[in-house]
């Protein structure tokens, strides 16, 4: 008998993308969307830059700008000596201490007492180099305790942790500081006084400058340079170094680990300690709140320059504060945007934002480092 079974005709064949879908999705849309921001923030900077210096009625003359810049290199030495902390510790821990701010405060505070004191009995006036050779060192004695003990009781037991328990912990251990240093010293901002030897402006190659500023810029740059010395030719530098490569390694061939990294945190503490007194230089002024901002500035400084590179966490302070003193003015005061001294914030974060998106190694860095 035939069999009179229907056969099922094969189900035709779907079609396959097409050429040019094809080509869409070979398109490199992350490329083209970096490259678009590029562009765009390009002719922002430019537009902004020329209808800036193009207006015949400016905020700013010559010396005005020149004031800009010498103010914007001073506040950056101190984001400078903050991001070489933030980097000592990550380059070793691969954390970032977030109460590094709070340790910088803790000494700039502490300090503001004998300087009172120092006022009052008029030895502040009468041996200024003591009288600041004095505060720097109470500063820095109570920052690089502040850094030692939040290591031995905050850190330590969580050093096998994963990395985000280290991260709240220290979040938390900010706040703590805040809070504490608050209690002792009060919630009111007080005034820091100064030397009047401080007092005016030198011009340096016809360049105005406050007194004030060169003393910042001279002590940072001797800090940075110091750090940069022991961490190449010292013993301990060279053990830093190699616990920040292989803490087991390290170990077996005979370095203390744990004294390492203690070193490494008085060590950031005392350059926190160092850059509070020239952090109050400039704005002599303190309150138990002065370090987060900056300690929040010094992290956009470190991640600018390339987090773990000493050498990049200098540049990178000493860049944004340059942008953050002429950036506003340059850029928004040709588009008539009012106060843009005001939004000194906003070129901070935004700087942060764009090096993660472009760079996320830094500058000094590699383009795409990435540390697990």
């Amino acid at each position: 008998m035939a069999d009179d079974t229907d056969t099922k005709e094969p189900a035709p064949l779907e079609a396959g993308p097409s050429a040019f879908q094809r080509g869409l999705m070979r398109l490199p849309i992350r490329a083209i969307v970096l490259w678009a921001l590029s562009i765009g923030l390009i002719a922002i900077v430019v537009i902004g830059a020329t209808k800036t210096l193009s207006l015949e009625v400016s905020t700013f003359t010559g010396d005005g700008w020149k004031n800009l810049i010498s103010d914007g290199v001073a506040r950056g030495s101190t984001y400078a000596l903050l991001a070489m902390g933030y980097t000592l510790v990550y380059g070793i821990l691969f954390m970032i201490n977030f109460a590094h701010g709070e340790v910088f405060m803790a000494g700039a505070f502490t300090s503001f007492f004998m300087a009172r004191w120092m006022d009052q009995t008029g030895f502040l006036d009468r041996q200024p180099i003591v009288a600041i050779l004095v505060l720097f060192l109470i500063s820095m004695a109570v920052s690089m305790t502040v850094a030692v003990v939040l290591e031995r009781v905050a850190y330590r037991p969580l050093r096998g942790a994963p990395r985000l328990v280290p991260l709240i912990t220290a979040i938390g251990a900010s706040f703590f500081l805040q809070n504490t240093f608050r209690g002792f010293y009060g919630a009111s901002a007080e005034g820091y006084p100064l030397p009047e030897v401080l007092g005016g402006t030198l011009e340096i190659f016809g360049w105005p400058i406050r007194r004030t500023q060169v003393v910042v810029i001279l002590a940072a740059a001797a800090l940075m340079l110091a750090l940069y010395l022991f961490i190449r030719k010292t013993k301990t530098g060279r053990s830093m170094r190699a616990v920040g490569e292989d803490k087991e390694i390290s170990a077996l061939m005979g370095i203390d680990v744990d004294r390492t990294i203690v070193s490494t945190f008085a060590i950031g503490g005392f350059l926190a300690g160092a850059a509070g007194i020239l952090y109050v230089f400039l704005f002599s002024q303190v309150r138990f709140f002065m370090g987060f901002i900056p300690g929040i500035k010094a992290f956009t400084a470190a991640v600018l320059g390339g987090i773990g590179n000493v050498v990049g966490a200098g540049v990178g302070g000493l860049l944004l504060g340059v942008f953050e003193a002429v950036g506003p003015f340059l850029l928004l005061e040709g588009f008539d945007v009012p106060s843009p001294n005001q939004l000194q914030l906003v070129v901070a974060f935004s700087i942060l934002v764009l090096v993660l998106i472009f760079r996320p190694g830094g500058l000094l860095g590699s383009p795409d480092e990435e540390r697990a």
